[in-house]
């Protein structure tokens, strides 16, 4: 029996070491609520601040530099919700009073007041528990998306998944298993060379979304984990540990030990 697709992903970032992210993409619409320290993310169209008790609201499909500064002698720390495509959807069908609404197609702040702090805890507390049941993390998650819409704050309604969106979402359920054209193509029922041309159709390949996919997932272990890097790099796929932190230097411009103090 297949394990039931979770709405929504936590994610408690949490570092001493400030850095910046060079043209990070959002996968999923997110939330997020800085708790020290200040975000900064960066787009062609200018710069956008968001200091401690500041809440961030980021579209699916959107790419950004993002600078994370640490307090002086202190740390950065931020606690996120990652919503699924489905949960988006769940909205929907539930609320479309909102439909008329414009969807967020850039990123987009709020206030961290009560209102939103309880709802948030409440919904991370369902998430981030496993015994909780998906039907009550979904309607936990539910509640803060309805909580935003209230303060006219929408993602938009979901379209049509790209070939490359389809494969890192594959790929991201296990960065790292032996993925490779057979298998992937396998997974959506397709032919090797019908994969490899709807990629190239959307201007990629197999090989670049894998490796983009696993030093995204190494990059949040960073953040989030005090796993050592070598187990990181295992997690992520990479059997070699100076493969490893060649690729994610190549990526980001540092090596995975300058994220840990």
């Amino acid at each position: 029996m297949d394990t039931p697709l979770r709405p929504a992903l936590p994610l408690h970032i949490l570092t001493r070491v400030s850095h910046r992210i060079r043209t990070l993409t959002a996968r999923d619409d997110l939330i997020g609520w800085v708790r020290a320290g200040r975000k900064t993310l960066v787009s062609p169209h200018g710069e956008h601040h968001f200091p401690a008790g500041a809440v961030f609201l980021i579209p699916r499909n959107t790419h950004w530099d993002v600078i994370n500064e640490a307090q002086p002698k202190g740390s950065y720390e931020a606690r996120l919700i990652s919503l699924s495509p489905e949960l988006i959807g769940e909205f929907y069908e539930r609320f479309g009073q909102f439909s008329p609404l414009n969807g967020l197609t850039g990123c987009a702040r709020t206030a961290a007041d009560k209102p939103f702090a309880q709802t948030f805890e409440h919904a991370l507390t369902a998430l981030e528990n496993p015994a909780t049941p998906i039907s009550i993390q979904e309607h936990r998650s539910l509640e803060v998306l309805l909580l935003l819409a209230e303060r006219g704050l929408c993602f938009a309604p979901m379209e049509s998944l790209s070939w490359r969106e389809r494969v890192c979402r594959l790929i991201g359920q296990r960065p790292n298993a032996a993925w490779n054209t057979r298998s992937v193509a396998a997974a959506f029922h397709l032919s090797s060379s019908s994969l490899q041309r709807r990629l190239s159709e959307e201007g990629t390949t197999l090989g670049s979304s894998i490796r983009e996919v696993r030093l995204e997932t190494a990059l949040a272990l960073l953040q989030s984990t005090q796993l050592s890097i070598a187990e990181i790099a295992n997690r992520s796929g990479y059997a070699s540990h100076s493969r490893f932190s060649a690729a994610f230097r190549t990526r980001f411009g540092y090596t995975p030990s300058c994220l840990r103090p």
